[in-house]
């Protein structure tokens, strides 16, 4: 009992340590996104949209790799990390896009923060297997 209390305690401190890397990433880039909506530039503007699931993909990782900072596992590695929220921004923008283009924020932290439990999942049930 007590290590699965602690098994989600260590998943709740990772997840909010993720969404908290992500809200800074997401932040940088609307802060460069608002400054360069003064220019029409269409490919800037194209560039920074297809760019907005990446920064925040890269927050979630940099908070899961901040959390994970004493673990030596392979798993651990960087572009192990980004493999999961990028798959979950990605999807998230693409899915909510479609509602208009200022929502897909919603989408990104919604699939993103499933993408760190779904990680978790993963990992977890590796360990049990090998």
């Amino acid at each position: 009992m007590r290590c699965a209390l602690n098994n989600i305690v260590s998943f709740i401190l990772k997840a909010v340590v993720a969404v908290l890397g992500a809200g800074v990433f997401y932040s940088a880039w609307l802060a460069v996104f608002l400054l360069s909506a003064a220019g029409n530039h269409p490919v800037l503007k194209a560039a920074l949209w297809l760019l907005a699931p990446v920064m925040t993909a890269a927050g979630f990782a940099i908070g899961i790799k901040f959390s994970e900072r004493h673990e030596a596992d392979p798993r651990s590695r960087f572009a192990a990390i980004l493999v999961w929220p990028l798959a979950g921004c990605t999807a998230g923008a693409a899915t909510v896009c479609w509602f208009g283009v200022m929502l897909i924020v919603f989408g990104m932290f919604g699939a993103g923060t499933a993408s760190v439990g779904l990680r978790e999942l993963w990992l977890r049930r590796r360990e049990t297997r090998g």
